[in-house]
């Protein structure tokens, strides 16, 4: 089972949310889980409704059974000071850098250096063990950067490593990078049922699948429940006036209703016959068929409407169908996540992660 869990997606898809979702889930049953944030959003602190992270790790929530989660909101220059000290003893000349703007200027220039530090204390936390030689976390979820260039955020300590042969940094990239390409590791992304989405997540399984990085599986979010069952979306499809004007009245909604069914309500009048009008002439007595329908205007004010909305309840059905086909075509494990009407307030989030554990492990 994965030890690392790295959460990506498209913006706008909720992916955030779904790793914050994704800690609770594996806290369970006295866990412990790190959720890791490297983007410099303060996402998870909104999520979790509390205050904006420090550079160190903090527990911000209890999970169903007693686990714990923590969080930990990654510095790229912070890193690098720990990263100076660790390997270079640097201490106080690494501080005076700082000061002098050297390690702002190292981060923001240097190609991939950012990204290292990044994954690097990522990696460290996955590996770090107590002094009963016990992992100090059952498992570490990262909230990544986009689909669009996680292949790139993570792969990027093999392109360092290929530039440093030999020493600290070298070894760094390489124990990173067994981490990243183990069986430790996988990388789920978030999605949503709409075309642009699942196409970025086909594409970012492709990419991640070649760089040798494994996936996990992905996570449709914001999933609307059915409405109208085949039937009813096949009479919406076709536009069925008539179907749609006898449920309304069937509902009494105002709809049409039959001629008899006026005629008993005694909201037809009919003279009785032979009856003389004023003028001298026989009032002639119309009489509808048994069962004919008419109308009291009405259902023609709700039925267009109604029509028009179920029309494109049904094209989103199809797209979403087609979707998800091409979602289980990628061959990988896929959990679905309802859309809470009301928004992902701290409960709801606790719903979300008890949808995940219902769906098996992840």
């Amino acid at each position: 089972m994965s030890r690392l869990h790295v959460v990506s997606g498209k913006g706008g898809t909720g992916k955030t949310t779904v790793a914050a979702a994704l800690a609770l889930a594996l806290a369970t049953e006295g866990r412990r889980t790190l959720l890791v944030e490297v983007e410099g959003r303060q996402g998870i602190a909104q999520v979790f409704e509390t205050e904006a992270l420090p550079y160190e790790e903090r527990k911000i929530a209890v999970a169903p059974g007693g686990g714990e989660v923590h969080a930990l909101a990654i510095d790229a220059e912070r890193a690098l000071l720990d990263y100076l000290q660790m390997f270079y003893k640097l201490g106080s000349a690494g501080r005076a850098l700082k000061k002098l703007g050297a390690i702002d200027f190292a981060t923001t220039i240097a190609p991939g250096l950012r990204d290292v530090l990044l994954t690097g204390k990522a990696c460290e936390a996955v590996r770090r063990k107590d002094k009963r030689g016990k992992f100090v976390y059952d498992a570490i979820v990262m909230d990544a950067p986009p689909t669009g260039r996680i292949t790139r955020f993570l792969n990027v300590n093999d392109e360092v490593a290929g530039l440093a042969r030999i020493g600290p940094i070298h070894n760094q990239a390489q124990a990173v990078m067994r981490v990243l390409k183990s069986p430790e590791t996988a990388v789920h992304l978030v999605t949503l049922l709409e075309e642009m989405p699942v196409q970025e997540t086909a594409d970012g399984v492709a990419e991640l699948r070649a760089a040798g990085l494994p996936v996990g599986g992905t996570v449709i979010n914001m999933t609307r429940p059915a409405v109208l069952d085949t039937g009813d979306l096949d009479i919406a499809a076709r536009g069925a006036r008539t179907g749609i004007a006898k449920a309304l009245a069937q509902a009494g909604l105002g709809g049409p209703r039959r001629a008899d069914d006026h005629l008993k309500a005694g909201r037809r009048e009919a003279s009785p016959a032979g009856a003389v009008a004023g003028d001298g002439r026989k009032v002639r007595r119309e009489a509808s068929p048994a069962g004919a329908v008419v109308g009291d205007g009405w259902a023609d004010r709700l039925i267009d409407p109604l029509l028009e909305q179920a029309r494109e309840h049904a094209e989103r059905v199809e797209l979403e169908r087609v979707q998800y086909a091409e979602l289980t075509g990628l061959g990988l494990p896929t959990y679905e996540l309802e859309l809470l009407p009301e928004g992902v307030d701290l409960a709801g989030l606790y719903r979300l992660a008890r949808d995940l554990r219902k769906q098996g492990p992840i």
